[in-house]
């Protein structure tokens, strides 16, 4: 499989113990991972290909808002309440990942905390970067000026 950056800053004890709770899984092109508010249950590491994330907008299709690759985190929302996916993701084309069962993952942590904080970490910095990421796309796509990243 595919080398996942997501682990890459957690210690080699670390990620054994999550890659004990992993499978691996593909999915189809054009297949839907999750869509917004439903149940977030589960989380992946992408291996290969190419995922959209995507949000809803009343009265228009779904906007693409950022396209993950292989070594991304699929999904935070997991591992916080109410446990609800706040975008929605689509593949692009064959994917494979490793596929973790949210629960499993999330009792792991409770018993290990330093393992948690660990993971809370890196999806925070995974959290901070899609906020961005999101924003500037919704600029871009509705504000007047775009998101004044040069493209006025």
């Amino acid at each position: 499989m595919h080398s996942f950056l997501f682990l890459d800053e957690l210690s080699a004890e670390h990620q054994d113990l999550l890659l004990a709770l992993s499978r691996e899984t593909s999915f189809p092109a054009g297949h839907h991972i999750f869509e917004e508010r439903q149940r977030a249950d589960r989380f992946w590491l992408l291996g290969h290909g190419a995922v959209d994330l995507d949000l809803r907008v009343p009265g228009r299709q779904p906007v693409v808002v950022q396209t993950l690759h292989g070594g991304d985190l699929l999904g935070w929302s997991w591992l916080f309440p109410p446990y609800q996916w706040s975008l929605g993701a689509r593949t692009r084309g064959p994917v494979t990942a490793l596929e973790f069962d949210a629960a499993g993952v999330r009792a792991l942590c409770e018993d290990n905390p330093d393992l948690g904080r660990s993971l809370v970490l890196r999806c925070a910095a995974v959290i901070g970067t899609r906020l961005r990421t999101t924003r500037s796309r919704l600029l871009d796509l509705y504000a007047p000026y775009g998101s004044g990243t040069g493209d006025r």
